[in-house]
């Protein structure tokens, strides 16, 4: 590790040690309201893990609801760190066990979201590292490359995975980034159990806060 990497790495310490609040919920395009920060937004399919990694990035064990059951998060959640950045737990896609009347209301405010939010530095989009890239998350990048909204691939049950098994997914992975417009080329693998990748991913977000 360089000197600058340790230097990065204990400014998302800091950045991250703030206090950390919930500020609202968005389930409709009408609840979009204007932060004034930047924001960076947590997206993947339902029970890839989004709630643990923003647990594990704040240190704290409950910030972040995590379920058993996929889907339950149905809203945009916004949690003010320190004053200086919004993180945003966006809605999980992929799982069908909800009405298409409400799965169809949230997925337009997703949408209205991402398409329209001049604050949104970065998306993290989270795939679980023992499946790769499913069709959904193509989805998503679609609509992330048609937007021109930077996003950033990160693997999440890091250590669920076996060595063999995850250089092949990432090499895999790495290759269909290469030919999206949007995609940052670096890979982050994490764990919210063991905390693996947890203080890069921190140094990579704190370029974004104010």
């Amino acid at each position: 590790m360089t000197q600058d990497d340790a230097d990065a790495i204990e400014v998302g310490r800091v950045l991250f040690a703030q206090e950390c609040g919930f500020v609202w919920a968005a389930a409709t395009r009408a609840q979009l309201s204007p932060t004034g920060l930047p924001e960076v937004a947590f997206a993947g399919r339902s029970n890839v893990g989004k709630s643990s990694l923003v647990n594990a990035l704040t240190g704290r064990k409950a910030l972040a609801r995590t379920s058993n059951t996929p889907g339950r998060t149905q809203e945009l959640i916004f949690f003010n760190l320190g004053g200086r950045m919004m993180l945003v737990d966006l809605p999980g896609y992929g799982y069908a066990k909800v009405s298409k009347a409400k799965q169809a209301i949230w997925t337009d405010t997703l949408f209205a979201y991402l398409r329209g939010r001049v604050t949104l530095q970065r998306v993290n989009l989270l795939i679980d590292s023992r499946h790769g890239i499913k069709d959904s998350d193509r989805i998503a990048m679609d609509l992330f490359d048609k937007a021109a909204l930077s996003y950033q691939v990160v693997f999440t049950k890091g250590d669920k995975t076996k060595p063999d098994d995850l250089a092949r997914t990432l090499e895999i992975t790495a290759a269909e980034l290469a030919k999206r417009q949007a995609a940052h080329p670096e890979i982050r693998l994490t764990s919210g159990v063991t905390g693996l990748g947890i203080a890069e991913l921190r140094a990579e977000l704190a370029r974004f806060a104010a």
